[in-house]
């Protein structure tokens, strides 16, 4: 199995064990992600992760919900819209139930695929490991919305190094996605990790470098900090504008979150 698959299988139950600790009226309450509810963050992470099990078991009935959703949202509809639909007649322990089931059957059938399968998405095919990262992704930008909205600290693992590589390998799209040249080579970027590890990527270069907390580089890319309010040491034109639009998600260009505006 790749190690990818069991690091999301662990993030998702260490978001469960979390989860449960909420009251009934923490669940109605508003995270600072777009005003969503925890009930809102783990509807989405389970209607995605059902999505997913479609491109793994059912490549027809996977194109025709991307052909549904995609329908929906240039109507309009948004995402946390649709998420309430198929599953609002849920409660919060009925939803955390399934959601958890279901990311350990799509962790499990991820570790079980050829790894050089290709998988279809909302935009182009991915690599299993790449498709899983990205999960692990989703699984761990949007828990922490919900520790943002508990005011609780998180014990951060290395796990968090698949988001860091994902950040690094957006660093083009990023700018394409916007309209924008890509401004050149990636900067150096020095990250320690939560280990204490120190994880390189690019040949040594002081006049664009981004050097800090792995934790920092990994809020920032998923867009849950603005660079502003992290730790992070970013020096040079290319590496300030990246930071300050860097987008390692699918989907249209967003914009960070303003400063000061999550802080945790």
């Amino acid at each position: 199995m790749l190690r990818v698959c069991q690091d999301l299988r662990d993030e998702a139950d260490e978001l469960d064990a979390f989860l449960a600790t909420l009251s009934d009226d923490d669940w109605a309450r508003p995270t600072p992600f777009k005003s969503w509810t925890p009930w809102d963050v783990v509807a989405h992470l389970h209607f995605f992760d059902h999505v997913s099990l479609l491109s793994l078991n059912d490549e027809v009935a996977f194109a025709k919900t991307r052909e549904d959703l995609t329908a929906k949202m240039l109507a309009g509809v948004s995402l946390a819209d649709e998420a309430r639909r198929v599953l609002g007649h849920l409660d919060p322990t009925a939803l955390r139930t399934r959601w958890i089931r279901s990311c350990r059957e799509m962790a499990d059938a991820l570790g079980a695929s050829d790894p050089k399968r290709r998988l279809p998405w909302f935009g182009p095919d991915m690599g299993v490991s790449m498709f899983t990262t990205a999960r692990y992704m989703e699984t761990w930008a949007h828990g922490q919305d919900v520790y943002d909205l508990m005011h609780q600290p998180r014990t951060h693992t290395d796990r968090i190094k698949h988001i860091a590589v994902i950040g690094m390998k957006t660093f083009g799209w990023t700018f394409l996605n916007r309209g924008e040249e890509v401004p050149g080579a990636p900067p150096y970027v020095r990250l320690d990790a939560p280990s204490g590890d120190v994880w390189e990527f690019g040949e040594p270069d002081d006049e664009e470098c981004i050097r800090g907390s792995a934790v920092d580089f990994c809020h920032v890319v998923t867009q849950g900090r603005n660079v502003a309010d992290t730790a992070l040491s970013v020096t040079g034109p290319i590496a300030t504008r990246w930071m300050s639009i860097a987008q390692c998600f699918a989907g249209a260009a967003v914009d960070p979150p303003a400063p000061g505006e999550r802080v945790g």
